[in-house]
């Protein structure tokens, strides 16, 4: 069959902008006041889910597995309703990290229910919620396969330990894109995208939490435990690359138009796009430098005040089965958090599904894998200082 159509990340925008006083919130956790702040005796309220059969998720559009016939069925959704007898509201309302902060953040704010038992966020963001306390623990007791089959390399990120607040739905690499045809050349470290042959035609990613990782590691910075004076390094050659014209401009996710059109020859890219620009131009390719590349997670987290708590962690769980992982991969070919579910890929009957299990932008290799790392996350005191400079840079 032919591959999936890939989802479209959304765009995501500066972390200053005025959307529910996103900046002010974290400005406040940051500083301790306990308005923002919910303790972990607050969180919880009575758990209705062995009466009530249901739960409400909240995702990113094109964020699951549709029906090739009709994009209204969801099968691995479907196969969890029918399988456990829980009816599951699915609503792809989230299409900005800082936009949907702001739309639930004065109910948990307030210590008042968002009607939401599940929603996915991008890591940087959840770790916002976790330091405001604005989720719960989740109870590892009804989700043996999360135990079980989550990748190693994202079980403790620093924002959150043990994975006990957030659990990933799908992760993806921040690297390299170019067109090798158009270059002539292969890239393989962060600092060939300065070389005068590529002046005008390089492009960076605009969000500060998207760029800055990538760019640190091309200096030999270790990102999970980066500096103050790092990140300053990594803006003073930016603004140099900005005078002398080399960065032809920042993007969202339009850098794919870009590169498709030859206007741009290199970029920071997401894996997952690069899967489906391949398919139809092989001569795009996506590079984790030698000096390595950010992995992140889009993750599910149950927020304070959640009435079906339990129905969530089993859902949570339903897609750690690495048979309905699989699945999921096949469709939305990001990289599996569920490495096992690469093996079942690699036995499907249909030639273009089995060879899915060796795409190393699905499932990395181990040398691919020791060149991935998650990036510290940017604190709530540091976040108000980095953004106002980085978005100077930027123009935002």
């Amino acid at each position: 069959m032919p591959l999936p159509p890939h989802p479209p990340r959304p765009t995501r925008r500066s972390l200053l902008r005025a959307l529910g006083g996103t900046a002010a919130l974290g400005a406040l956790a940051g500083c301790g006041v306990p308005a923002a702040y919910v303790s972990a005796a607050d969180r919880a309220v009575p758990d209705r889910s062995a009466t009530d059969n249901r739960l409400s998720w909240a995702n990113w559009p094109l964020y699951i597995d549709t029906d090739d016939d009709d994009t209204t069925k969801r099968p691995t959704l479907e196969a969890f309703e029918k399988k456990t007898g829980i009816s599951v509201d699915y609503v792809e309302e989230i299409n900005d990290n800082d936009e949907f902060f702001g739309k639930i953040s004065p109910a948990l704010m307030n210590h008042q229910s968002t009607d939401r038992d599940l929603i996915v966020m991008s890591d940087w963001m959840c770790a916002r919620f976790v330091r405001l306390g604005w989720v719960q623990q989740m109870d590892r007791a009804h989700q043996p396969n999360v135990t079980e089959y989550l990748d190693p390399l994202l079980r403790s990120p620093a924002f959150d330990p043990g994975r006990e607040h957030t659990v990933p739905w799908q992760s993806g690499i921040t690297g390299i894109a170019y067109d090798r045809r158009r270059l002539g050349r292969e890239i393989r470290h962060v600092s060939e995208l300065w070389g005068s042959d590529l002046k005008g035609r390089v492009t960076l990613l605009s969000g500060l939490d998207e760029a800055f990782a990538l760019l640190m590691q091309g200096n030999g910075v270790d990102i999970g435990k980066w500096t103050a004076d790092d990140f300053h390094t990594v803006c003073d050659q930016v603004e140099k690359y900005v005078r002398s014209g080399q960065i032809r401009r920042f993007t969202g996710n339009d850098y794919t138009k870009d590169l498709v059109s030859g206007d741009v020859l290199a970029c920071q890219a997401y894996s997952g796009d690069v899967i489906q620009l391949r398919a139809d131009n092989p001569d795009i390719r996506f590079v984790v430098p030698e000096e390595g590349a950010e992995l992140w997670s889009d993750s599910l987290m149950i927020p304070d005040r959640a009435s079906h708590k339990a129905n969530a962690e089993r859902l949570i769980d339903h897609y750690y089965d690495p048979e309905v992982a699989a699945e999921l991969a096949a469709w939305v070919n990001y990289v599996c958090p569920v490495p096992a579910a690469r093996d079942v890929l690699a036995s499907a009957k249909d030639e273009e599904t089995a060879a899915l299990a060796e795409n190393t932008l699905i499932f990395p290799d181990d040398e691919m894998r020791r060149r991935l790392v998650i990036a510290r996350d940017i604190t709530s005191t540091e976040r108000v200082e980095f953004s106002k400079r980085w978005n100077a840079i930027v123009g935002l």
